[in-house]
């Protein structure tokens, strides 16, 4: 790409960056528990008694922000992504292969995929080859990545921007880079330092020539030789928009209810008095002979006089408050999809009530995870292509997605036990419920089997008399007794 074709890339891409952006921002805000509530306090909650409003009876300025996008973000990812899916390609060797690649890391980029997702909509994952040569992969912070879609109906990723900032050792500022992907090349670009408008090319890729057999320096381009551009989205849903935005309106109402009860109650303990026809003229006076004679001189001029002291306070409307504040986070997890932790009641609860309780989690997780299969099969593709495994777009996966939540695991144990004679091994090893690793455990029943044989074996090995006893010696006594009959 030439430096004129990026700048306006950069250009025409703007509006739709900055958008997108905003709206991810704003979640992940939310998501750290800085709510707009407090936006005056710098993201922080505050409890300020003495707000300095102009109002004597309404002092207080408490600002407290509730975490429940983040309660609900980290629901989801919990219940889906707290075990990996399990990738089975049809061949045992393969799979350990695939196994290895992902490696130790491979859990927690689930669980930021799925963070990241919910609060823009989509993440992404970049792979590439180190300098060792092995496959590697890793997240990518979404608001670094602009795609570029074909118009066909395949909506294919034809071109990738990503941009961040990096800090330049030299002068101690940062400048942005601009990395530009297709699926042959990647080409670096930076802003100087001084003047974000001025962009260049950025020379950090290693150049070798082949023919003359020396290094040639540093280029700004790089063939990754991947036959595809090396990024893959994980969308959230279709239109890949956040979660947070179906229920901020409701989040933000009740942080408001929450705070202006906080209010309340700091600005009723302040209790304003009102004096008539008070035969003084100093109100410390006033206060010293309250409190030491705990009496009030007034003056009083007769019959219909209304010389006396009057109180202003404020009334709680406590009731009114806790059922709206009940009914608004109950809206927000019902918006929200998921489980209210303060209504989690299971001492008595059968598993399908248990199984009520996550129908709406389960309906969200469902949704996000027939999208992550999608993606998710990208990236073992993009293994096996890399390993020269046989037919690699044409090979059926298999993903196997497991939920972590609380369960009748005795009636689940007692569904298994029914249906065991008539289901294969492979199936109850993945219905069992206090199995993890469902391959792990049919390895484990073979080994088990083998340690059997061998042990019987063994055992007739080390015991020939009583071997042959039991199948010829019962049969001499046997006849000796009939021919001493005979005789």
């Amino acid at each position: 790409m030439e430096l004129k074709a990026l700048k306006d890339l950069i250009k025409n891409t703007e509006s739709q960056r900055n958008a997108f952006n905003q709206r991810y921002h704003t979640s992940v805000k939310y998501y750290k528990n800085e709510n707009d509530i407090t936006i005056r306090t710098r993201g922080e909650s505050k409890i300020k008694e003495d707000g300095g409003k102009k109002d004597p009876l309404r002092r207080a300025d408490n600002r407290i922000s509730n975490s429940l996008h983040q309660l609900l973000v980290d629901q989801e990812a919990g219940y889906i992504a707290t075990v990996p899916p399990k990738i089975d390609v049809g061949n045992e060797k393969d799979n350990q292969l695939i196994q290895t690649v992902l490696g130790d890391q491979y859990n927690l980029a689930i669980n930021r995929l799925t963070v990241d997702a919910c609060n823009a909509g989509v993440s992404w994952l970049h792979y590439w080859v180190d300098d060792q040569g092995n496959f590697r992969y890793g997240v990518i912070d979404p608001d670094q990545i602009t795609p570029i879609y074909d118009t066909t109906l395949d909506n294919k990723l034809v071109g990738l921007l990503r941009s961040y900032r990096e800090l330049d050792t030299d002068s101690g500022k940062y400048f942005t880079v601009h990395e530009y992907w297709n699926d042959k090349q990647a080409q670096f670009f930076r802003t100087s330092a001084n003047d974000q408008s001025v962009i260049e090319p950025f020379n950090r890729i290693p150049s070798y020539d082949v023919t003359a057999g020396y290094d040639a320096g540093e280029s700004n381009t790089y063939d990754h030789k991947m036959g595809r551009v090396p990024f893959i989205p994980f969308p959230k849903n279709k239109y890949q928009q956040p979660d947070l935005f179906k229920y901020k309106g409701l989040i933000d109402a009740y942080d408001h209810i929450y705070s202006g009860f906080l209010n309340d109650v700091s600005d009723v303990q302040q209790v304003i008095l009102v004096l008539t026809n008070y035969g003084g003229t100093d109100l410390n006076t006033f206060m010293d002979n309250l409190k030491k004679y705990r009496a009030i001189k007034f003056n009083n001029a007769g019959n219909g006089d209304k010389s006396g002291v009057d109180k202003l306070t404020i009334d709680i409307p406590v009731e009114a408050r806790k059922t709206l504040l009940d009914l608004t986070r109950e809206n927000i997890f019902t918006e929200g999809q998921g489980i209210d932790p303060a209504k989690f009641e299971t001492t008595n609860a059968s598993g399908t009530a248990i199984k009520m309780l996550y129908s709406n989690l389960e309906l969200k997780a469902s949704n996000t995870q027939a999208y992550f299969t999608n993606s998710l099969n990208d990236l073992v593709r993009a293994i096996m292509r890399f390993y020269n495994f046989k037919d690699p777009e044409g090979r059926k996966i298999t993903q196997t997605w497991k939920r972590t939540r609380v369960e009748d695991k005795l009636a689940q144990a007692q569904v298994v036990s029914t249906v065991a004679n008539f289901t294969s091994k492979e199936a109850i090893a993945r219905a069992n419920p206090i199995v993890d690793d469902w391959q792990q455990e049919l390895e484990d029943q073979k080994e088990d089997i083998q340690n059997s044989d061998g042990f019987r074996a063994s055992q007739s090995f080390d015991n020939p008399d009583e071997e042959d006893y039991s199948s010829d010696d019962k049969a001499t006594p046997d006849k000796s007794e009939q021919a001493n009959k005979k005789a």
